[in-house]
């Protein structure tokens, strides 16, 4: 910082004279100082990458350690940190699948009951042998224990039941029933 703070003033001095030679000296200077600049940092970069490693003392090499670990140690916080939204964000999507899942079943299960109720009203009891089609139409429909079966619904037309009418008539006072 003071170094910067000596190159200003130094400079202020030299363009307040507005000498056209000491502005030429200065950007001389300072192209020089960003060459200075540049060779150091490819040094240290090739340093940091394990090459041109022969010249340093194990001060140096135990600095240029230092350096890596603390910047390793930077990328795999980042690393963890993106990693940890990351989780966080197929958690929250995944909740909210959950929950629209959670949904559709409840939708599922009012349909099959109101298929249930529709079947009830249009068939009832009526079974030949006397056993309730409603419960022979939820096991058929596999209603009931696992619930967690896709369920295929499909409409079709009521079957018609044949009730066997006796071959002659039946008289009941004036009225005959055919």
């Amino acid at each position: 910082m003071k170094s910067v703070i000596d190159r200003y003033n130094k400079t202020k001095e030299e363009h307040q004279l507005g000498n056209p030679t000491s502005e030429v000296k200065y950007w001389q200077r300072e192209a020089a100082i960003l060459r200075q600049q540049l060779q150091n940092l490819q040094e240290s970069h090739r340093q940091m990458m394990g090459q041109e490693l022969s010249g340093l003392n194990v001060k140096d090499l135990q600095n240029i350690e230092n350096q890596l670990d603390m910047s390793l140690r930077g990328v795999r916080m980042k690393k963890d940190q993106i990693l940890m939204d990351e989780i966080q964000e197929l958690n929250r999507k995944g909740n909210l699948i959950h929950q629209e899942n959670v949904e559709l079943y409840k939708k599922v299960n009012l349909i099959r009951q109101e298929n249930i109720e529709l079947y009830e009203k249009a068939y009832g009891t009526r079974n030949v042998n006397g056993a309730n089609r409603v419960s022979m139409m939820t096991k058929d429909l596999g209603i009931g224990e696992d619930s967690h079966v896709p369920v295929h619904l499909q409409l079709s037309q009521p079957q018609q039941q044949n009730y066997e009418t006796p071959t002659r008539a039946t008289n009941l006072g004036r009225l005959q029933l055919h």
